[in-house]
């Protein structure tokens, strides 16, 4: 008589099979070498970005003079109420759109005039334009207002070529219906060379085969630049719109500090300049704090918006 032993059937020899532990992944000391890298970068901009900013939000709900020998008053909200009855607010957030939409004809609409032109150029002739164009972009603010306080002075070059043109020119800095255009204008012609930088790169992106195609099919240089050219340029343009609302108030920052102080009658005032009276010659930090975040958050609600509207609004080659 023979005994005879079954085999384990497939699915126990299956199941078996999937009970064993899984293997563990190591980590390999090549796959940190990336976060490394960005390691020094995240460190500090959590150190001088966003912890200032998380003590800024903090700061907001207190009344201080800055003094380290004086105490801390937590007031709530009453910083931000205060911020929103302040009249000063109210100038300086219209000189800000003021700013804003001027800088966009320096930043944005003339570049794109100067870089069409400058195409006609060819050889290091376009290079040279381009360069001297964007060496006011260089020189620093200091002295930018010297050189500008001389140009507008009453005496100054200005000046005497208008007087011979029969012209008498007022103070210049001192008349609140001329201030702020004076500070746009210098600002201006420093933001121009930037502008024209961006924009450049943006068009020597675009391939000149889009022209070419278009022109043998018989369109003309105004069409092709408005259905092609400008097109194609759309991300760049998006790009410096951005930039400039974004930084319209900064730039202004130091001219305004260094010519008008925010005069006269707070007609050259922006909401960057806003924010230092409040917090290094009035003392009061929490306003100043308050104010901040309520700029950060409608910029950065600026921001968000045009991120959002970003693929919509440019038009990429591929």
């Amino acid at each position: 008589m023979f005994v005879t032993i079954d085999a384990p059937s497939a699915p126990a020899a299956e199941g078996a099979e999937a009970e064993a532990p899984a293997p563990r992944r190591r980590i390999r000391p090549q796959s940190l070498l990336p976060y490394l890298y960005v390691l020094p970068g995240a460190a500090f901009l959590i150190l001088w970005t966003y912890s200032p900013l998380v003590q800024t939000f903090g700061l907001s709900f207190y009344d201080w003079n800055l003094l380290p020998t004086s105490p801390r008053e937590f007031v709530g909200f009453d910083n931000y109420a205060e911020v929103a009855a302040l009249p000063e607010l109210r100038t300086a957030l219209v000189n800000t759109v003021v700013y804003i939409g001027a800088f966009l004809v320096f930043s944005l609409v003339l570049p794109i005039v100067i870089a069409i032109v400058s195409r006609q150029v060819r050889g290091r002739a376009r290079t040279f334009y381009q360069a001297l164009i964007f060496v006011p972009f260089l020189i620093t603010p200091v002295a930018t207002s010297a050189v500008w306080r001389w140009l507008f002075a009453e005496n100054g070059a200005i000046a005497t070529v208008l007087a011979h043109a029969g012209i008498d020119m007022p103070n210049v800095f001192r008349d609140p219906d001329i201030a702020i255009w004076a500070i746009i204008v210098i600002v201006g012609w420093q933001m121009l060379g930037f502008g024209v930088l961006v924009v450049a790169a943006g068009f020597a992106g675009i391939s000149p085969e889009y022209g070419q195609a278009a022109s043998l099919d018989g369109a003309g240089g105004t069409r092709i630049l408005r259905t092609i050219t400008l097109p194609l340029l759309s991300p760049t343009i998006v790009f410096v719109a951005l930039m400039t609302i974004l930084l319209a108030a900064q730039w202004t920052y130091p001219i305004i500090d260094l010519l008008t102080q925010g005069g006269p009658a707070n007609s050259t005032t922006n909401i960057y300049y806003l924010l230092y009276q409040f917090g290094f010659q009035n003392f009061d930090a929490g306003l100043s704090a308050a104010a901040g975040v309520v700029f950060f958050l409608a910029f950065g609600a600026i921001a968000f918006i045009f991120l959002e509207l970003q693929e919509r609004l440019s038009f990429y080659d591929n």
